[in-house]
């Protein structure tokens, strides 16, 4: 072969490999995705990660798995994720936590925040304040009457310790300047049904959770903990916190995607890309809306503000676990 026709060759091969390269590229995802919620199934995060999972599929023509790796306050699942190979296929679904975890934990099972690729973020949901049915309180002034005459007989469960309905008890006592004796579940699952059982006095819990429980009136609201009312017609007259007298009070549980640091640019461009197109799916924001949650439409969707986001979220929560002193192994 003369000096001419191996270099034609050679770039001739060099060609074939990088159109190789682009369409490998293009065909993200060859196979099933995976969603990892670092909770129990049945949970709040759960049930958002599968309306997500299902939205996800029509974006990117492949099969969404969600997969619950729970323990240690989400940060099993968390470092699943930190740890999985960088190839977009392995990404997580995380809410406030992933925020708080860095303040909240001693020992990580990962290095923090910069260890993911921001994706975008998804929901906003507000939490609720809810009580047995059987107590004597029957408005959020009356409950705080009720709590003041003696907090150390009142019981505030929570489903464990990283977890939302933990971080808006936090708050809430902060706000109260009260310490009420707190009962730590193994999931929401749990606690919600020693509340409804009478077990336990109060609970902070996502309206995700928490609104099927008030409808059916299983348990006795409160307030929500949002700065503003939630939009369900059936719980519209619930008060806010801050309306009742906590003025500075404002907690919403959000949830973001994320995917191992070092994911190739072309992957976490579709992965948004499909994440985008997901959130404007007509099914997934009915389901997300009849639970009272907001779907995120603004820009936090996008990587650099999501990022932003949470890096804000870290200085806010830092400040309310350390006045705490509420720290985990």
């Amino acid at each position: 072969m003369d000096k001419l026709h191996r270099r034609t060759w050679g770039l001739a091969v060099a060609s074939v490999l990088l159109a190789g390269v682009g369409a490998a590229r293009a065909e993200f995802p060859e196979k099933p995705v995976t969603l990892v919620v670092p909770f129990a199934a049945g949970g709040p995060s759960d049930k958002i990660a599968r309306d997500l999972a299902e939205a996800l599929r029509k974006k990117l023509n492949q099969t969404v798995i969600v997969e619950n790796v729970g323990g240690a306050g989400g940060t099993l699942g968390a470092a699943k994720v930190a740890t999985a190979s960088a190839d977009g296929y392995t990404l997580l679904v995380h809410h406030i936590g992933f925020a708080t975890a860095p303040t909240l934990y001693r020992k990580l099972p990962y290095k923090g925040i910069d260890d993911f690729a921001y994706l975008g973020l998804i929901n906003e949901a507000p939490s609720t304040l809810i009580g047995r049915t059987t107590l004597p309180a029957k408005s959020f002034a009356d409950l705080r009457k009720w709590i003041a005459a003696d907090p150390t007989k009142v019981n505030l469960a929570h489903a464990g310790v990283g977890s939302a309905s933990h971080l808006c008890g936090l708050m809430l006592q902060s706000a109260l300047k009260t310490e009420l004796t707190t009962v730590p579940y193994k999931g929401t699952g749990p606690a919600m049904t020693d509340l409804m059982g009478g077990t336990v006095d109060l609970m902070c819990e996502q309206a995700t959770n928490a609104v099927p429980q008030i409808e059916g009136d299983k348990v006795r609201a409160f307030a929500v903990t949002s700065k503003e009312r939630m939009k369900l017609p059936s719980l519209a007259s619930l008060p806010t916190l801050a309306e009742s007298g906590l003025p500075d009070f404002g907690v919403t549980v959000w949830h973001g995607l994320y995917a191992p640091k070092n994911t190739p640019a072309p992957v976490l461009a579709k992965l948004n890309e499909a994440l985008r197109g997901a959130l404007k799916d007509p099914e997934l924001i009915k389901r997300q809306e009849a639970l009272g949650i907001t779907v995120v439409s603004d820009a936090r969707v996008e990587p650099a503000a999501h990022k932003k986001f949470v890096e804000a979220e870290v200085m806010r929560w830092a400040k309310v676990i350390q006045a705490a002193g509420s720290y985990a192994d």
